[in-house]
């Protein structure tokens, strides 16, 4: 396994007295793509910026490669930033602009010549050293700035909602582009996002995170089959969410209904959070199914429809590819093992999980 390369210790930042990040307890291993997902005013952007000693934390520690850089400033760091807006430099070339941190490092013309080379092709932009600024696309511009960041070889690659201006064809190329320079240059990258389909399409390990606390950490199909309670479920992916009874053992009742599931070692009759993904529910024969009711909204979303039925008094989202007229009376069937029992929190910032060791 690999070893911790970034270790974040009880850290805590506050402005203007209201809290941003609570005791915030994080580690992030060599070579691991590891994705900061949350809404706005989450902390993630705060956390990146402590990593890269844009900010001090009010208290705690960052460890980074065995050593506390908690007070070290930013351009002493083995690291690099990729932010949203690239930063290129407008009065240079493509050249220049790559070889700017290198000339600052005093490196040699034939190095940085070497590097500057090898960088665009990286970045599949072979031969554009003359290009300006001002002639390339946004994502041209985009892979410049990455090309610019990684011909220091940082240790560590922080990377702030970099795809967050490209339109959507664009911004999905180059999550496969970072995903193959992230294995072909064996550089930790540390990623910010709000876009929950782009964490999961890039990530090795997603941390949700929600009003300054971690809400959940682990594999995308960990965060997505497997939530740690509503807020996660909810925010990763469409969720049937709906409050529940959990009566017994492997028995919970939602909306009137007494459903099998495989979950133990909620009590009894316990209130809990249900989620049932869209993909996860059946349609099926009124006779057949747990619930019946009638289609309210039809959409054909190209691999599937997307169908809302109203049953039992809640408005349930179905992703099939089986289509059924709107009125149209149907049943709603769902296997024990995709119904998600959770515990409710006890208050809205309520931290569901520190760190996973």
């Amino acid at each position: 396994m690999d070893k911790k390369l970034v270790d974040l210790k009880n850290l805590t930042k506050s402005y203007d007295n209201s809290i941003v990040l609570d005791n915030l307890n994080l580690y992030i291993r060599e070579n691991e793509f590891l994705t900061l997902l949350g809404p706005s005013g989450c902390g993630k952007t705060t956390t990146l910026r402590l990593i890269g000693g844009f900010e001090q934390p009010d208290s705690g520690q960052i460890i980074f490669d065995g050593a506390d850089i908690t007070a070290l400033p930013a351009n002493q760091r083995q690291l690099n930033t990729v932010f949203q807006k690239y930063s290129l430099f407008p009065h240079m070339n493509i050249a220049e602009n790559i070889a700017f941190g290198l000339k600052i490092k005093k490196k040699s013309k034939q190095y940085i010549e070497d590097k500057i080379k090898y960088a665009l092709k990286l970045v599949n932009l072979d031969g554009f050293e003359k290009r300006s600024v001002d002639s390339l696309s946004g994502g041209q511009q985009q892979r410049i700035a990455i090309a610019r960041a990684i011909v220091n070889e940082p240790k560590l690659l922080l990377l702030d909602e970099p795809l967050g201006a490209l339109d959507l064809k664009l911004r999905q190329d180059m999550q496969y582009e970072l995903i193959r320079l992230k294995e072909e240059l064996g550089i930790t990258f540390i990623y910010v996002t709000h876009d929950q389909e782009e964490a999961l399409t890039m990530s090795d390990t997603i941390v949700v995170m929600n009003q300054g606390y971690i809400q959940q950490i682990g594999t995308p199909e960990d965060i997505y089959n497997e939530p740690k309670n509503a807020f996660v479920a909810d925010f990763i992916g469409d969720s049937n969410l709906v409050d529940g009874l959990m009566l017994q053992d492997r028995l919970v009742e939602v909306l009137g209904v007494k459903l099998p599931c495989v979950d133990e070692g909620f009590g009894r009759n316990k209130a809990v959070d249900v989620v049932i993904r869209p993909e996860d529910v059946e349609l099926v024969a009124p006779e057949q199914g747990f619930f019946t009711g009638d289609v309210t909204s039809l959409i054909f979303k190209g691999v599937h429809w997307e169908i809302e039925v109203m049953a039992n008094g809640f408005e349930w989202l179905i992703h099939t590819t089986q289509m059924h007229e709107v009125g149209s009376h149907v049943g709603l069937r769902v296997d024990p093992f995709n119904i998600q029992i959770m515990r409710k929190p006890e208050n809205s910032a309520e931290e569901a999980v520190e760190t996973d060791e």
